[in-house]
């Protein structure tokens, strides 16, 4: 295996940003030049996904000394967790760009280069320093795509997703310096490894309990979790459609993967210890953005509403404590992020050429654009988790593993996901289906490049729907390994 390949599909975008930003290059160049990136990124993590070996410890390690008189190191590494949205990045952010390519700035395109490389190295960073530098990383560009090219009130929506954003991580920061000093004063050297630092025996039980919380504010509020969601609406409303594909794909998911990757290993117990809390938090927040989606007409709001719901729903799964919920939870973070991502995709094609996201402004698309209708169901169809989607697969095993857990919470989440089929049908047969008392002639159907984008993504979601295996064989012994032996709990 190569190790340094990780190191390339991290710095590629980020250098292909300075290169474009400091040339002479227009637009349309800057944009070419951005999605032969994103083409680069997808075959070094395709060939990462293939030497991938079905075990539970790092691959693909790379360590280099840092800020060595403070034990910071470049310390990269991916197990089944990181791999898993690995892939979801190398397909959807292509994809993306095909549904984008037209009418976008350079400074768009460079700002989505920024923000590929930094939800990279966040992915792949054990040194939780690193890891803090590349999530931060991300924050400063998606700033200038919503703040410079979104919608209505664009600059309140900016200010308070970045208020909320840094005041979250301001907090896993201090718990960061602060756990990194407890290494330092209990073994007398200074180290931020993830691995290192989960040696650590002298914290008391209160502080534990500050740390965990600190660490649970910062991911809460970037998936985000009831009642950290004061973000949400404004920002999902007024921001443009890449910023939007950004946030409900990417950004959300590697909050829940924070939890993963730091929650569980650094503070074990109390992570058991509030599991039915969160699993109940969960619950409770798939129900609760379900009616609220339920009730909107902007079909922006409805999709933000259904991305939280979900997300609800998938940490209820990592919190279930056993590996079929976890694993579905992992399964359905890649088949929310791919259906929403191309649901929003295929929303902001709508406002191009209709100028309306409100669904009562709609109908009869069916008849005008029959592709676009074809991947709208697809999508829609993993959303309410159809059989033959990835997205059934997901929900049976979250379903199946909180049966395992408690009766009480199977049953309450097998009738929960009626909730999102529901809003999906309804909003469905509403702005796509039925005939418009509305003039919507003025849409057009998708042309070759955006099917071109939309067909990888319509494909996975087949694929893993009928074909499971291809994905949980590689991840299922992380899975174990988590449960079994950072968890203590048998399966």
């Amino acid at each position: 295996m190569d190790a340094g390949i990780l190191s390339y599909i991290i710095f590629t975008p980020m250098a292909m940003a300075f290169v474009l930003m400091i040339s002479k290059a227009d637009a349309s160049t800057t944009r070419n030049f951005a999605f032969l990136t994103g083409i680069v990124i997808l075959v070094l993590s395709f060939k990462v996904f293939l030497d991938f070996e079905p075990v539970s410890y790092m691959q693909f390690i790379e360590f280099h000394p840092w800020i060595e008189n403070y034990g910071i190191s470049y310390y990269i590494g991916i197990d089944g967790f990181s791999l898993v949205i690995l892939i979801l990045i190398a397909v959807l952010v292509p994809s993306g760009y095909l549904l984008l390519w037209e009418g976008r700035t350079k400074g768009y395109w460079i700002s989505m280069l920024l923000i590929e490389s930094g939800m990279l190295g966040a992915l792949f960073s054990l040194d939780l320093i690193l890891f803090y530098f590349f999530w931060e990383t991300m924050v400063l560009p998606v700033f200038l795509i919503i703040g410079m090219f979104g919608h209505e009130e664009k600059v309140y929506s900016t200010l308070k997703f970045t208020i909320y954003t840094i005041s979250g991580s301001l907090f896993m920061f201090l718990a960061i310096l602060y756990i990194g000093i407890a290494f330092h004063n209990e073994f007398g050297l200074w180290s931020f490894q993830l691995i290192d630092l989960t040696k650590i025996t002298i914290l008391s039980p209160i502080e534990k309990f500050w740390l965990f919380w600190a660490f649970m504010i910062a991911f809460m509020v970037k998936i985000p979790l009831f009642p950290l969601h004061g973000w949400l609406l404004e920002t999902y409303k007024n921001a443009p459609t890449g910023g939007v594909f950004l946030l409900s794909s990417f950004m959300a998911k590697l909050g829940v993967y924070g939890i993963i990757r730091f929650v569980m290993p650094l503070f074990p117990n109390l992570f058991k210890e509030y599991s039915s809390f969160f699993v109940w938090l969960g619950l409770f927040g798939l129900i609760y953005f379900g009616i609220a989606a339920l009730m909107q007409d902007n079909i922006k709001k409805m999709f933000a509403y259904s991305s939280a719901s979900h997300l609800g729903f998938i940490v209820a799964g990592i919190f279930a404590l056993n590996e079929y919920a976890m694993l579905g939870a992992l399964f359905l973070i890649i088949a929310h992020a791919m259906a929403t991502g191309g649901l929003f995709l295929l929303v902001g094609k709508i406002h191009f050429y209709l100028r309306t996201f409100n669904i009562s402004k709609l109908g009869g698309i069916a008849k005008i654009a029959p592709l676009f209708t074809l991947f709208f169901a697809i999508f829609l169809f993993s959303i309410v988790g159809l059989p033959g989607t990835n997205g059934f697969v997901a929900e049976f095993m979250i379903i199946v593993g909180s049966f395992k857990r408690s009766i009480t919470m199977g049953m309450v989440s097998a009738l929960t996901v009626v909730v999102a089929a529901s809003f999906m049908f309804w909003m469905f047969q509403r702005a796509v289906l039925q005939d418009s008392i509305n003039d919507t002639s003025k849409m057009k159907d998708l042309n070759y490049y955006e099917v071109l984008g939309l067909m990888p993504i319509a494909i996975v979601i087949i694929v893993m729907g009928i074909y499971p295996d291809l994905f949980t064989l590689k991840i299922e012994p992380t899975i174990y390994y988590y449960l079994h032996d950072i968890l203590k709990i048998g399966i």
